[in-house]
C-alpha cells in the first residue's frame, strides 16, 4: 500500500476533535470520538437534561435496544449479551459470580491487563484460592502458547482461567479459541478479555470462551464507558451495582443503573454505522495494519544505533498495534513506562503509549483512520533522539527509574 500515493487524510469524511498540535499514535489507550458521535450524544444529554423523570423511566428501554443493536453488529446472541462500562467491570462481574464456591484457583498469563489480573487475584484471595502465573516468552508462536498453557492446565486445573486476545503490554495475540477449547475439555472455565478486540478483529468475540469481555470505546471509537460482557451462561452474573433490575434474567438486569449517563451505550451502533458509512470497516483495518507496518519500518530506521534489535518479535502482531523498544533503561517497569506519557507528549507533541515487559520498556503505537505517514515521521525525527537523550541522562545522572525528571533545551 502507498500511503504517498493517498490524499493527506484518509477517511476525510470523519471529522474529528483532537488537538492538531498534537501526533496521535496511541488510539489503543483510550480511543477517539468521530465529532458526529459527540453531536449525537450531546443531543441525547440535551433530551436527558430537559426532562430528566421521562428519560429515567425510559432509559432501560432504549439500553435494551441499543444492546440488541450491538449484539447484531458483533455477531453473538442477544441472549449472551450485556452492555457494562469497560471491560474491567466485565471481569468484575465475572469474578463476583464465582463468589460462594469455596475456594477458587486462577490461573493468568505475564501478558494480562493489569487492572483484569488484579480483579483475578483478588476473588483467589477472597475466597482462598491460588493464583498461578503461565510464563510466556514475548516470541512465542501461537501452537507454542497452546503448549505452554495447556501444560499448566493440566497441572493446576484452575477453577477460572483469564487469557487476553491482544495483549496489552505487548501489542500481541493469543490463541485464545484454542486455549478455551483446551480448558472446556478439563473443566476449566474461561475468561477472555478482549478489550482492544471490537474494530481490530473482523469478528471479535471468542464464542469458545465461558465470558469475553470488550471495550467499544477503544477503536470501535464509541464514547468512552462503552463496553460488552458475553457469557455463554449469564444466570450467575449480576451487574457490579445492584438497581431495580436486579430481578430481571440475564442479560437485561444490565440494562438497569439507575441514574448513571448511559448516553454512551446508546450513541454505541451510530459510531459503528458512521464510519462503516463514511470509510467502511474493512478498509480502516487494512490500512491501519499496514500503516502501523510501514510506520514501524521508518522508526526502525530512526532507531538504529540507539536500540540493538528496536523491533521485537511478538509472535502474533496484530491489526493497528506495534511494540518498539526503548533506548537504554527507560520504562523498565509498568510505574516507569507510565510516567514517561505525560513529558513525551508534552514535549515531543506525541500521544504515545509505554509499556513495560519482563524489565525492558517498549513503546506501543497503535493507528486508526485519522493517522498518516507524517505522524510517524515526526516521531522519528523528534521522539526518538528526544528518548534517546533521555536514555543518556538516566545513565549519566543516575537517577531512579521511576522518576521522571529530565532537563531539556531551551
Amino acid at each position: 500500500m502507498q500511503f504517498s500515493d493517498e490524499p493527506p487524510r484518509v477517511g476525510a469524511e470523519v471529522a474529528w476533535t483532537l488537538d492538531a498540535s498534537v501526533r496521535h499514535l496511541n488510539h489503543g489507550s483510550f480511543g477517539a470520538v468521530p465529532r458526529a458521535v459527540q453531536e449525537e450524544q450531546a443531543r441525547l444529554r440535551h433530551e436527558m437534561e430537559a426532562n430528566p423523570v421521562r428519560w429515567f423511566a425510559s432509559l432501560p428501554e432504549r439500553v435494551a435496544t441499543a444492546r440488541i443493536e450491538i449484539a447484531h453488529i458483533l455477531g453473538v446472541s442477544t441472549e449472551q449479551l450485556a452492555l457494562v462500562p469497560n471491560a474491567s467491570a466485565g471481569a468484575s462481574a465475572v469474578h463476583d459470580s464465582f463468589l460462594g464456591r469455596g475456594a477458587v484457583d486462577v490461573m493468568v498469563t505475564n501478558h494480562g491487563y493489569g487492572a483484569i489480573t488484579a480483579g483475578a487475584c483478588r476473588l483467589a484471595s477472597r475466597t482462598g484460592g491460588r493464583v498461578d502465573e503461565v510464563a510466556i516468552p514475548m516470541a512465542a508462536s501461537a501452537p507454542r502458547v497452546i503448549e505452554l498453557i495447556g501444560e499448566q492446565l493440566e497441572r493446576h486445573r484452575p477453577g477460572l482461567l483469564v487469557i487476553d486476545q491482544i495483549t496489552s503490554p505487548t501489542a500481541r495475540a493469543l490463541p485464545v479459541a484454542e486455549v478455551c477449547l483446551l480448558a472446556r475439555d478439563l473443566g476449566v472455565s474461561t475468561l477472555v478479555d478482549g478489550a482492544h478486540a471490537p474494530g481490530v478483529l473482523a469478528d471479535p468475540v471468542c464464542r469458545e470462551a465461558d465470558f469475553w469481555v470488550g471495550n467499544l470505546h477503544k477503536f470501535a471509537c464509541a464514547p468512552r464507558g462503552t463496553a460488552v460482557l458475553v457469557a455463554r451462561d449469564g444466570d450467575r452474573l449480576h451487574p457490579v451495582i445492584d438497581s431495580w433490575g436486579a430481578g430481571l434474567d440475564y442479560p437485561e438486569r444490565f440494562d438497569h443503573l439507575g441514574t448513571l449517563d448511559l448516553t454512551a451505550w446508546l450513541v454505541a451502533p451510530f459510531a459503528w454505522h458512521h464510519l462503516q458509512e463514511q470509510v467502511g470497516w474493512e478498509r480502516i483495518r487494512q490500512r491501519s495494519a499496514a500503516l502501523a507496518d510501514a510506520g514501524v519500518a521508518r522508526l526502525a530506521e530512526a532507531l538504529e544505533g540507539i536500540v540493538a534489535d528496536p523491533v521485537p518479535d511478538v509472535g502474533q502482531p496484530v491489526g493497528p498495534m506495534r511494540l518498539l523498544r526503548l533506548p537504554g533503561a527507560l520504562g523498565a517497569t509498568r510505574e516507569q513506562a507510565d510516567a514517561l506519557r505525560i513529558p513525551f507528549c508534552e514535549t515531543s507533541r506525541v500521544a504515545l503509549a509505554f509499556t513495560s515487559f519482563e524489565g525492558r520498556g517498549h513503546l506501543r503505537l497503535s493507528t486508526h483512520v485519522y493517522t498518516t505517514m507524517d505522524d510517524f515521521d515526526h516521531l522519528a525525527r523528534v521522539g526518538i533522539p528526544l528518548l534517546h537523550r533521555w536514555a543518556q541522562q538516566q545513565v549519566q545522572g543516575g537517577q531512579p527509574p521511576n522518576r521522571v525528571h529530565f532537563e531539556e533545551e531551551a
